[in-house]
């Protein structure tokens, strides 16, 4: 095996260091995430390798002797460590990254977003950041209710006497559920509900309430916290449900950043009320990049495996079994995978700088309402619309990606030591959680059919549409922009695969317009109408996120080094080719290619991938994820995988004597075939 995986690496066709610098942004930062990763693998608390073994209770406890070194990291070091760091331990221990995140991700960022100044300052002072004091949690979800927010039961009643919000759950389905943190670490939580005033109910808000006390740590009166127990994955966080009884906080948390409540019971709304989208978008937009690394991680795997694995062939006398990587079709099975994977991963590096910027530009904005303010909420509303979609189809093409490097693996995929089966389990979560992804997908939908009648009516065309200028025709329908020619390099080049997928977009998008259209003509009121054009918003979200995807690639593949431009553009063409393929349907539809084409555009997949098999090995250890990271016997990078696979396996689990040998096997097998004697049935007298 170790003879196998250096051959790969004998020749590779571009600079291995200068596109992990490249995928990073900048030898500084690769340079940074590698002192990272030897902190946390000399780390004995990091011990990442026996996790499959634990139980429940000893997840939650190792995950919880973490936080106190990682929570004075975070408040020491600067800023971008800390998020490098934090990106490193969401690949290294998921479900911990969870836990710590409840609280610096999810209850502060809801401090950070929502709350004024002196509002942050009194939290601050109470140890928010730190977690020395206050440890938080994030409660919106409900037992009935979790992408409809503005469906929450829980309610907050301003007593207008004493100056008090009473929080309530006045059902069982107002039960806070899936709550991270609160089963048992939170002594406060962020409280999503309906803002009831001399009662008016004002729609959604958020509200900070005191759990536990915070030196006794008994529940707070008229709060009831349980354990959801075990989950399909992550278990190192505590989530857990909380019901309120008429409970009592003072109006002052509230978070009044846009609302405002004053002492008489004035309810002041804020001019620009989508301004709140700004908090929804940060979490999409880092599963963008996490769906980038948890998938390079499963890449790396496979990948390095398929290179030292043999299998079959060897007819000769003495000859080597072939490599799994050497077989066309597993090439087939992974490389199209690693293509969707540069993808993503420079598409969050760009999706991650335009929500920076944005966010920069509302923090700048303040109550104005000028030109200005509606070139801004122009750019929240197209963020919030293209986060939606992205982070949709990259959690679900990345746990697809899990999912097929797994099988890759053959029976061994199976094992939990092996790394990838509870990879799916850890990463599946993110299809469900900061949102829904076919309901996130609906939302860029609608966006999508709203921004094309506006088009219409002679508005501009957003950034991360302007594609459509060119596929829509001057009365409104598609242009025709059929591929010209038969050739492979006429078929399937950088340039002609986004003009056919911009074609294809701007077709399910025009459909989409006509579906809703069609609705309107029956006499159904707007909202009706988009759900009656649901499945086909749907499917123009779909198309519209992999034209941006291809988009976004190719922008970094014109920006990147003169040395990694050819390994990069056969990477994207290759992504913009098999998703057509795998949507052939779409592009005869559209009249870009015809059946022919299509069958020129297969046989370039098949070339591509041949390509890029000879640098798989390269591009996986551009990613730059050390053994550590890795955590995968199978993934090893001196592909010495029997011996670490077998060591690992027998170490976690030594011979001893079955516990349940005398109670159980022995009855089994020391058993007779006698039985005791009954009564017999006298048939013959009936």
């Amino acid at each position: 095996p170790r003879s196998s995986i250096a051959e790969e690496r004998a020749n590779p066709s571009f600079p291995v260091r200068e596109l992990t610098y490249w995928i990073d942004g900048g030898r500084r930062v690769t340079e940074l995430k590698e002192r990272i990763m030897l902190e946390l693998e000399r780390d004995p608390l990091w011990r990442v390798s026996d996790h499959p073994n634990l139980s429940l209770a000893e997840t939650r406890e190792r995950a919880m002797s973490k936080i106190r070194r990682l929570a004075d990291l975070a408040t020491s070091r600067p800023l971008e460590e800390t998020m490098i760091r934090m990106s490193i331990i969401s690949v290294v221990d998921p479900g911990f990254w969870t836990r710590f995140g409840v609280h610096f991700g999810l209850f502060f960022g809801a401090l950070q977003g929502q709350a004024t100044p002196s509002q942050m300052a009194y939290w601050m002072d109470k140890g928010a950041l730190s977690m020395q004091g206050i440890t938080g949690c994030f409660g919106m979800t409900e037992l009935g209710h979790g992408s409809n927010v503005a469906g929450l039961e829980t309610t907050a009643t301003l007593d207008e006497k004493v100056d008090e919000f009473i929080v309530h759950s006045p059902t069982l389905t107002a039960t806070k559920w899936w709550i991270g943190g609160a089963a048992h670490t939170a002594t406060h939580c962020a409280v999503y509900a309906q803002l009831i005033v001399k009662g008016q109910c004002y729609g959604t808000k958020t509200f900070v309430v005191q759990l536990r006390d915070t030196k006794t740590f008994a529940l707070m009166p008229g709060v009831n916290i349980g354990d959801l127990g075990k989950k399909m994955g992550r278990d190192q966080i505590d989530n857990g449900w909380i019901r309120f009884t008429h409970v009592r906080i003072p109006r002052s948390h509230m978070l009044m950043k846009h609302t405002k409540v004053t002492r008489s019971g004035e309810v002041i709304e804020p001019p620009l009320a989508q301004l709140a989208y700004g908090a929804l978008i940060q979490g999409r937009v880092s599963m963008v990049s996490d769906s980038a690394n948890v998938a390079k991680r499963a890449l790396t795997i496979a990948t390095r495996y398929a290179s030292v694995r043999r299998q079959f062939g060897g007819s000769a006398s003495g000859a080597a079994e072939t490599k799994l990587i050497d077989y066309p079709i597993h090439q087939y099975r992974l490389l199209p995978l690693m293509a969707q994977t540069f993808a993503m991963i420079f598409t969050a590096r760009e999706v991650t700088a335009n929500y920076e910027k944005l966010m920069g530009e509302l923090s700048d904005l303040g109550e104005a309402k000028d030109a200005a303010a509606d070139d801004v909420i122009k750019n929240l509303k197209e963020t919030h619309a293209t986060s939606a979609g992205l982070k949709a189809f990259c959690t679900w093409m990345c746990l697809n990606i899990i999912d097929q490097c797994r099988q890759s693996l053959g029976g061994h995929g199976y094992s939990a030591y092996t790394g990838l089966s509870q990879a799916y389990s850890d990463f599946a979560v993110h299809c469900t959680w900061e949102g829904d992804n076919t309901i996130l997908t609906l939302q860029c939908g609608r966006y999508l059919v709203a921004t094309a009648l506006d088009a219409r009516k002679g508005q501009p065309l957003p950034e991360n549409l302007s594609y459509l200028k060119g596929a829509v025709s001057a009365t409104g329908g598609l242009s025709d922009r059929a591929c010209k020619g038969g050739s492979t390099e006429q078929v399937s080049s950088l340039d002609t695969l986004k003009a056919a997928w911009s074609s294809v977009a701007a077709n399910a998008i025009l459909n989409a317009v006509r579906d809703f259209e069609a609705g309107l003509a029956k006499g159904l009121a707007k909202d009706d109408a988009y759900e009656f054009s649901s499945a086909s918003r749907l499917h123009a979200a779909r198309m519209h996120t992999y034209t941006y995807l291809l988009h976004r690639f190719a922008a970094q593949v014109d920006q990147s080094p003169a040395a990694l431009r050819p390994v990069l553009t056969l990477l994207a063409q290759l992504f913009g080719a098999h998703s057509a393929v795998q949507h052939s349907g779409e592009f005869l539809q559209a009249g870009f290619y015809t059946g022919p084409q299509i069958e020129t555009l297969k046989g370039f997949v098949s070339h591509a991938c041949s390509e890029i098999r000879k640098d798989a090995v390269s591009l996986t250890d551009a990613f730059n994820y050390t053994d550590y990271v890795v955590n995968s016997p199978l993934g090893r990078f001196d592909g010495d995988v029997y011996e670490k696979y077998f060591e690992l396996v027998t170490s976690l689990n030594p011979a001893k004597p079955v516990p349940y040998f005398d109670s159980l096997i022995r009855p089994l097998l020391e058993r007779t075939n006698e039985t005791e004697a009954g009564p017999e049935l006298e048939i013959d007298e009936e």
